[in-house]
């Protein structure tokens, strides 16, 4: 696993001398070394390294990385490009389209957002190929839990979106009452309809930003350039 090297690695140094932290590690190693894992290892702490602490504004709470291949690149609810949206991601931007008029564009590739500010945070970060879950109670809850500590003690306001039973699980952790939490059923079709769809919550989170003095969001995800041109 790559260090985290901005100021995030100040705050969470102290998970890192923590037994909980040291098996985590010695299992990813054995993992990466034996199974196919997701993402790429590089890839695993992409939600800090694009998004530091200090920039951060927004958080979107996801569960457990993609476990089909070339999906996952380390944030919640993004896929890489040339990789097929998946259908929360697809119900999300029709959220966005309904609430702010943002188009649909053809790919999943949330990098803008984590660059403004939004923290999309995996609770798990780590997974085996075809097999939904398999890191889970491994010890990567109690890293993520802590990082979500560390944002809730911030001195500034934050938006905290959380969709659906397991993130909302996470709400007792948010004591600040700085912060705004926007809870909705998860973006998944199977629960889209009990009340993400109309839920507000981008709308709702860039009119407290303005309110408290910060740049709003830009949710549009461009369409990425698909170019047909070929060597000859």
């Amino acid at each position: 696993m790559p260090p985290i090297t901005n100021d995030w690695a100040a705050a969470l140094k102290p998970e890192y001398s923590k037994e909980y932290y040291k098996k985590l590690f010695a299992f990813i190693g054995r993992e990466y070394a034996t199974s196919t894992i997701y993402p790429p290892g590089d890839d695993i702490f992409n939600a800090f390294h694009l998004t530091p602490l200090k920039d951060v504004k927004v958080v979107i709470i996801g569960q457990d990385p993609y476990h089909e291949p070339g999906q996952a690149h380390g944030l919640s609810f993004s896929v890489k490009p040339g990789v097929d949206i998946p259908p929360s991601l697809q119900n999300i931007y029709k959220e966005l389209h309904d609430e702010l008029g943002c188009y649909i564009p053809n790919n999943g590739y949330l990098v803008k957002w984590a660059q403004q500010g939004v923290l999309l945070l995996n609770a798990v970060l780590t997974v085996r190929a075809h097999q939904a879950a398999s890191h889970q109670g491994k010890g990567w809850e109690e890293f993520t839990d802590a990082a979500i500590r560390i944002v809730n003690q911030l001195d500034r306001p934050i938006v905290f979106m959380l969709w659906g039973s397991f993130a909302r699980s996470k709400k007792n952790m948010l004591s600040n009452p700085q912060h705004l939490i926007l809870e909705a059923p998860h973006p998944s079709p199977l629960s889209a309809y009990r009340g993400f769809f109309g839920c507000g919550h981008f709308k709702k989170a860039n009119e407290f930003l303005k309110e408290h003095g910060q740049p709003e969001i830009d949710w549009q995800i461009e369409n990425e350039i698909i170019s047909n041109n070929k060597n000859i």
